[in-house]
């Protein structure tokens, strides 16, 4: 193993979301000075999130960005170096691995990738702005904030028809909202849908933009795309189900994905197909997606590293 010089660490962490951050967290415990690459959005998704109430510990609730500067400065606390880079290219064809950033090139003994997995947006007028304040990509995170009221999911998958069923726990109407006048969720998934009496679904129709006042939504702007025809729907909560795409571009040809570019990972283990390399929280996660969960892989990823890199010096 190569000595831990100002580029050359034991453990890199690529990403910095509960998972990666938690991962700093257990290898600065191990004495391993790991390296965290920050990203383009240091935090990761929790730092788009308003109200987090389902994570242990915070009874009261706290803020995404708040939960999150609190495992950075937990990190830092033992010895991880936190830097605001972002990955540009790998290479795990030889050891160590090098990994180059828009400022710098760094090798590792071994990776941790975290890079984590984006929520597939629709880029219209008011998304944006009210991300957070009405706006969301996950009805488990947030759908307890929209009790009793009337929100909109769009989407017409297996996702959309989990998301919307989940969400009549908790709202008086979930109207799902599709562009086409069929679905493409499984069958079972969209009987149960149907039989819900909580969930109307609006067929061969768009949002063409979100509305609210300065805090909330409380509405949207809908377009039939069969006959033109636009319409104001009321509403106080718009949920994005139209899938996930994992960060896992810079890694293709040289780590085993799926069809849809989640990283597979070894059963029981957060093990890549690379000795050396392995992977937590969303970038390898398409089915629980929290932030409680990327943690619990943070950690599994920091110890397995820790026991790959004892083997190597035995």
């Amino acid at each position: 193993m190569s000595e831990n010089n100002g580029t050359h660490k034991k453990v890199l962490i690529i990403g910095s979301g509960p998972a990666g951050l938690t991962a700093a967290l257990y290898a600065a415990r191990a004495k391993l000075n790991p390296l965290v690459l920050e990203g383009t959005q240091p935090g990761g998704q929790l730092t788009i999130t308003t109200d987090v109430e389902n994570y242990p510990g915070f009874p009261d609730g706290i803020l995404g960005p708040e939960l999150m500067d609190k495992m950075r400065q937990q990190a830092s606390k033992f010895g991880a170096d936190c830097r605001y880079e972002t990955v540009s290219e790998v290479s795990f064809s030889e050891r160590p691995f090098k990994i180059k950033t828009e400022k710098d090139d760094y090798t590792a003994d071994s990776v941790i990738i975290s890079s984590g997995a984006s929520a597939l947006f629709l880029d219209i007028p008011g998304e944006e702005k009210y991300m957070g304040r009405g706006v969301s990509a996950c009805a488990t995170c947030d759908g307890f904030f929209f009790s009793d009221q009337e929100i909109v999911v769009v989407g017409g998958g297996d996702t959309a028809m989990e998301e919307a069923t989940y969400l009549t726990k908790f709202a008086k109407k979930v109207h799902v909202v599709h562009r086409r006048e069929k679905l493409r969720a499984s069958k079972t998934m969209e009987d149960r849908a149907r039989k819900n009496e909580k969930i109307e679904f609006i067929w061969d129709t768009v949002i063409d933009e979100i509305v609210g006042d300065e805090n909330a939504v409380n509405g949207v702007k809908l377009r039939n795309v069969k006959t033109g025809e636009k319409s104001d729907f009321p509403v106080e909560g718009v949920f994005m189900a139209i899938g996930h795409s994992p960060n896992t571009g810079i890694f293709k040809g040289q780590l085993d994905m799926d069809d849809v570019g989640y990283l597979t990972v070894k059963n029981g283990s957060t093990k890549t197909n690379i000795e050396g390399v392995f992977a937590a929280g969303d970038v390898a996660d398409h089915v629980y997606r929290q932030a409680i969960t990327a943690a619990g892989t943070g950690c599994m990823a920091a110890i397995d590293a820790e026991r790959w890199l004892e083997e190597q010096e035995s």
